[in-house]
């Protein structure tokens, strides 16, 4: 791209830019038409995007990136995002998910507070106000998160909004729990799996939205977003792991058992995205059609 018009661009800083949602991010906004500048912590992402390390736990260093680049928008991606871990190390959790957002949000403060900022949270926040609901250290930093981020866009008057997704689901390497299914389908389709497929609860209720629909809610809320607000995004409709599965079985020719450890009823989850479609915005990719694509995806990148 002619550096002239690179620099004519919006500059859009994406942490964890090496994660599934962060390259999905980096793709997006270069081809929307921002100067994209991804953050990871060591590796580098893509050598058609800038691409600045930065221990995003490090005051010091979170400043010293901040003050370099003076970003016109932040998508805070970056995090741990694992339920499992955070209960075996509840503090790291709390730093990478709570104290670096506190870190990014006092520097850019400091150097251009005029970023407008999109948080992204998760649905397993909990209500503060009822400290009952609170299940795992990973929904405590989570909360947290957000309220620090309500906090500055509150004392200092800064542009900051809160995205909170369902389960995001697509093409590339994910731990969720649709591509551990196609990556499992795909081994039994070339014979390097048994044919049985095991889940703890065939009827647990899950909203699924594609990345590609989240991603265009990421760029309104970062153009159009009120500040201090949390935006559900989600697809509106609730699909239980056995309505999931079958799907997947009308996708491949590959013959399996489903085995449920339990067979426990569980009310359908909607989650409307009421104020997204106040912006404008609605989900367009069905879920059979984001399951087709992952399966292709494993089919071709099956390690």
């Amino acid at each position: 791209m002619d550096a002239n018009l690179m620099s004519s661009l919006p500059k859009l800083l994406i942490t964890g830019a090496s994660g599934f949602t962060g390259k999905h991010a980096c793709h997006h906004f270069s081809k929307a038409g921002f100067e994209v500048i991804a953050v990871t912590r060591t590796q580098s992402f893509n050598e058609e995007i800038q691409t600045e390390h930065c221990d995003l736990t490090n005051k010091e260093a979170v400043r010293r990136m901040i003050k370099k680049i003076k970003p016109e928008f932040l998508l805070h991606l970056a995090g741990q995002n694992q339920v499992g871990q955070s209960w075996l190390d509840p503090v790291m959790s709390l730093e990478v998910n709570a104290v670096a957002t506190a870190y990014l949000l006092e520097a850019l403060r400091q150097e251009n507070p005029s970023c407008k900022i999109v948080i992204v949270g998760s649905a397993l926040q909990f209500d503060p106000a009822n400290m009952s609901t609170l299940t795992h250290p990973y929904s405590l930093s989570k909360t947290l998160q957000v309220v620090i981020a309500q906090s500055w866009a509150i004392l200092y008057n800064m542009h900051i909004v809160i995205a909170k997704p369902s389960n995001l689901i697509g093409t590339g390497f994910s731990n969720g729990v649709c591509s551990i299914f196609a990556k499992k389908i795909v081994d039994m389709e070339e014979n390097k799996s048994k044919k049985v497929l095991e889940v703890n609860n065939l009827y647990a209720q899950r909203d699924y939205i594609d990345i590609r629909d989240a991603l265009s809610a990421y760029e309104i809320l970062l153009v159009k977003g009120k500040s201090g607000e949390i935006y559900d995004i989600s697809s509106g409709k609730s699909h239980s792991l056995e309505e999931v599965i079958n799907c997947f079985k009308s996708l491949t020719e590959a013959k399996f058992e489903t085995l449920s450890r339990t067979d426990e009823k569980e009310q359908k989850v909607e989650i409307i995205p009421y104020r997204l479609k106040e912006l404008g915005w609605k989900p367009n990719i069905l879920l059979k059609s984001s399951l087709q694509d992952i399966l292709t995806f494993y089919r071709k990148n099956n390690r």
